[in-house]
């Protein structure tokens, strides 16, 4: 049986950038496809050399062109766009949008994370909610705002470069979950000494310049307290919604009231509050005090949306490079997180219940 070459052409649809989550006939990186009897050569242009998820395109074109009846072999050969290419792939990606604007739609739900002092599990957290949102079936970014202490790559256990094309960053992804932190551009561990212009200036870079396509949801993950992130984030992104996460300690709790303050100040919504590390998993004791989340959220007339137990479990996830509601779904902490993901995606009533007093 001849191997029809519209077949081949139809089969490559199926095909999709790891990255850019669009086909690659879609995005023209097919360059050339050769049929020889029952063999198959399909040429793919990639965005850089080096490439570190070719082996997702060897995959999908053996499955997809394998399947097409006739077809005895597939040989996938790898080449690289010119800068030509690169250019009008950007701009079909910008999809006419101008550079240095928001990439985000407005139909995109923006939830930062944020809490009054560190130490309090918020990134932790952050990177859960991240991946028990992406489970739910929502298409999610995450960016780790976090500068100072950046952690998402090794809490998502990703450590590949952004790749740059043509000034548009095609943020690292896992699975379908898409991030960017400052963490992924750095050699190792080195730290990182700016000011606040120049945390300004990243953040919008995150928003701008990163190819994040179609999102239903973006995580944030703020730094803690009330500095300069805080105030970009309700510069850049006014609509944005703000979860604060304390722990149940008193002096935690008051502590987080300010990050609430923050937010209904610069105009974003206050979405609810978090208890992180309510008891101890097996023994039920409450290490750190009890009822501060619940009282954080009296204070600031916004809901508890749930209560996470301090669970070795997901340190040790964190650790591994892996969410615990992935790893171990079943343990208290997880289930916790994920209750805290439905309701944050089930549908809203509305606004708060009753004005926060601003200090000014």
């Amino acid at each position: 049986m001849a191997v029809d070459r519209d077949q081949v052409l139809r089969a490559l649809e199926q095909v999709i950038d790891p990255e850019l989550r669009r086909p690659v006939t879609d995005l023209d990186m097919v360059r050339d496809v050769e049929i020889d009897g029952a063999s198959v050569a399909v040429t793919i242009a990639l965005t850089v050399a080096g490439c570190p998820l070719r082996s997702s395109f060897q995959d999908q074109v053996a499955e997809h062109v394998g399947s097409v009846p006739g077809v005895g072999r597939v040989e996938l050969r790898f080449d690289v766009m010119s800068a030509e290419e690169k250019q009008a792939l950007t701009t079909k990606l910008r999809g006419g949008r101008p550079e240095k604007s928001i990439s985000l739609d407005p139909s995109t739900r923006v939830i930062a994370v944020a809490s009054g002092k560190g130490g309090v599990g918020k990134s932790s957290l952050t990177v859960n909610l991240a991946a028990a949102l992406d489970a739910l079936g929502q298409r999610v970014g995450l960016i780790d705002a976090d500068v100072y202490g950046h952690s998402i790559p090794h809490m998502l256990g990703v450590h590949q470069r952004p790749i740059v094309v043509d000034k548009m960053i095609v943020p690292p992804v896992r699975g379908r979950l898409k991030f960017i932190s400052i963490g992924s551009f750095l050699d190792e561990n080195s730290p990182v000494m700016w000011r606040g212009p120049m945390l300004h200036k990243a953040l919008e870079q995150f928003l701008s310049d990163v190819h994040w396509g179609e999102l239903d949801t973006m995580v944030v993950d703020m730094p803690p307290g009330t500095g300069d992130m805080a105030i970009s984030l309700a510069q850049l992104l006014p609509r944005a919604e703000v979860l604060v996460v304390t722990t149940p300690q008193p002096a935690a709790q008051q502590v987080a009231v300010r990050a609430a303050q923050m937010a209904v100040k610069s105009g974003m919504r206050l979405l609810g509050v978090v208890e992180n590390m309510s008891y101890l998993v097996g023994t039920g004791q409450e290490l750190f005090g009890s009822g501060g989340g619940q009282a954080l959220a009296d204070e600031v007339g916004a809901p508890l949306l749930g209560s996470v137990p301090l669970d070795p479990l997901l340190r040790e996830a964190g650790d591994a490079g892996a969410p615990v509601v992935e790893s171990d779904p079943e343990s208290e902490a997880a289930q916790a997180i994920v209750a805290i993901a439905e309701a944050l995606a089930a549908p809203r009533p509305g606004a708060i219940r009753k004005p926060l007093t601003v200090l000014s």
